[in-house]
């Protein structure tokens, strides 16, 4: 059982990795023209953040799948749920970092932080404390949306013509 265990474990570092990479270019150059709120994390913290919530959702699926005898059909809901929110949060930094497109980033958090909350739902009758696992992540998200919303609030898009 140690191998779908480390597996599922690492499974959300895959994306946090290939995140990262464009994370890191952009977080010394655009990044820092934007106007942010003074109530942000420093920049130091998201790394630290990410993989720690990596982890605690990656472990989380892993007592999911334990529970239900791994890909069955009583998984389909619960781990498709898990597949569709981890596909949203990979896709956020391309988005946001990748893009510039805050505007459609904000949008695609909110899906994202709804999808976390359906996949905590879901979970709970199956497993409270995978379920548990996932409150910090869905803390931070909360926290996430609001810099994100504050960011494209702040920083009107110049290639609109209003």
């Amino acid at each position: 059982m140690w191998i779908p265990m480390l597996s599922l474990t690492a499974l959300p570092h895959v994306g946090g990795i290939f995140g990262g990479l464009i994370t890191r270019k952009e977080v010394k150059t655009w990044y820092t023209t934007l106007n942010k709120p003074s109530w942000r994390p420093p920049n130091a913290a998201f790394p630290v953040a990410w993989t720690t919530l990596y982890t605690g959702m990656g472990y989380g699926s892993y007592l999911v799948w334990k529970e239900l005898g791994g890909f069955t059909q009583d998984a389909l809901v619960p781990l498709g749920l898990y597949g569709m929110q981890l596909a949203l949060n990979w896709a956020w930094t391309p988005i946001f970092f990748g893009t510039h497109n805050i505007k459609l980033a904000m949008i695609e958090i909110v899906m994202l932080t709804g999808t976390v909350a359906a996949t905590m739902v879901s979970w709970y009758p199956i497993s409270r404390t995978a379920t548990l696992l996932m409150v910090p992540y869905l803390a931070w998200l909360c926290l996430a949306t609001s810099l994100n919303y504050c960011i494209w609030r702040d920083n009107p898009d110049p290639k609109k013509d209003d």
